[in-house]
């Protein structure tokens, strides 16, 4: 068995290191109080909501207009969309390896917008969209000129999502939509917000649920309030739809058949998901091993103490072989249809995203009071992973998938 990536990787990385350090780097010091111990207070809107500061979604706006000019922006995109035909391996290495290289606009965390963009909207779209939706919104979702919310979570369904309680019913040529949505991420810039609603069936059946593009300021559309989270600033509104009105051609892919649209893309997400875990998780590793090297204590260097030594070992240990894992399970993932390999991609999902919490808190002890405070990243890089645990289907739910493939459940 052949472990080696593929020889295109490693001059790919070489060509976007030196892309990051010609384009991105000048202009990330030229904004360090993003990137520095301020990078919270600089980046929050404190006064509106917690919502991002609009200065700091303008950078990262210039951050992808210079990737995109450069080709790195659409990588793993189709070629019929600009983009380079990236495999799963591709972005999956890729992801580890701009996270790795610690913060930084190249690949911010908070927002996960990185010079080689993550676009499932594209893809949603180009399945499900009509000819005519295609032609408003591909090119518009990949430069920006166009944005989507996603509706699927409420006040009282999360994980399960087929028990809703967002109703759409039709009138006439038009649908009208009531319910509420909660932590609909991006919602304070979108145009529209995908709304997931029941239009048919019953409590708990995933057929019957309807995905609808409600633009953001139809009558009846608000956003009370934004979540103030663990990880700040906050784009995630609490939604209210009240006799939200759309028409027939806002539906995305076929009435009904909704959670079809919502699931695209999910497994090549959660493995990027992981990737980016076990780039930042290696990062903290590398980052206490070189501090336990350098830092004198009681005459000798911190590393001599096996208290230090053996929880990164173990670390590091976990590291290698969740990098295994994810790289395998993507390689899969190219070869085969994704249900076959969803049992994979969630074992590397949840066990990276723990990793990266495990290697940050870590990294903290090892570092002492400085690795605690906020001159040192091992805290935003803690907060932002931790809610990976959450989101993308909470690790009970990934392991769920797991047990369901392990013990034949749902088989006929």
């Amino acid at each position: 068995m052949d472990f080696s990536l593929p020889d295109h990787l490693q001059t790919l990385l070489t060509e976007m290191d030196a892309f990051i350090e010609a384009e991105i780097k000048p202009l990330e010091r030229e904004h360090i109080q993003y990137f520095d111990h301020r990078r919270e207070h600089a980046r929050t809107d404190w006064d509106n909501g917690g919502i991002p500061r609009r200065a700091w979604e303008d950078l990262l706006s210039e951050m992808r207009r210079r990737a995109d000019a450069a080709g790195w922006l659409r990588y793993g995109l189709p070629s019929q969309f600009g983009g380079r035909d990236g495999s799963n391996l591709d972005m999956a290495v890729i992801r580890e390896h701009l996270a790795h290289k610690g913060l930084g606009l190249h690949n911010d965390l908070q927002d996960e917008s990185s010079i080689v963009g993550n676009f499932p909207q594209v893809i949603m779209m180009d399945r499900f969209g009509t000819d005519e939706q295609k032609k408003d919104w591909t090119e518009a979702l990949i430069t920006g000129e166009r944005s989507m919310a996603f509706g699927l979570t409420e006040p009282n369904h999360g994980s399960d999502a087929t028990w809703m309680e967002t109703r759409a019913v039709r009138d006439g040529d038009s649908w009208v939509i009531n319910g509420a949505k909660r932590f609909n991420t991006g919602v304070h810039r979108a145009t529209h917000d995908l709304v997931f609603a029941r239009t048919s069936g019953e409590d708990g059946q995933a057929r019957g649920i309807t995905a609808f593009l409600v633009p953001t300021d139809t009558p009846g559309f608000t956003v009370p309030y934004y979540w103030w989270t663990f990880n700040m600033p906050t784009d995630h509104g609490e939604v209210e739809l009240n006799d939200v009105r759309v028409p027939a051609d806002a539906v995305l892919g076929e009435v009904d058949r909704g959670l079809e649209v919502g699931q695209t893309f999910l497994h090549e997400n959660r493995i990027r998901q992981a990737a980016s875990s076990l780039g930042a998780a290696q990062y903290c590793i590398d980052r206490a091993v070189a501090y336990a090297n350098e830092r004198s204590v009681f005459g000798k260097p911190l590393s001599v103490n096996q208290a230090v030594q053996w929880p990164l070992v173990e670390l590091q240990t976990e590291a290698q072989m969740v990098r295994l894992l994810v790289r395998y399970a993507a390689t899969e993932l190219d070869r085969n249809h994704h249900m076959e390999v969803s049992d994979k991609v969630s074992m590397a999902n949840y066990r990276a995203n723990r990793l990266v919490c495990e290697a940050a808190d870590r990294a903290m002890q090892v570092f002492g009071g400085v690795g605690y405070s906020r001159h040192e990243p091992f805290e935003h890089i803690y907060r932002h992973h931790r809610r990976y645990r959450i989101t993308e289907g909470a690790e009970e739910i990934q392991i769920r998938r797991v047990a369901q493939r392990l013990f034949g459940f749902g088989r006929k």
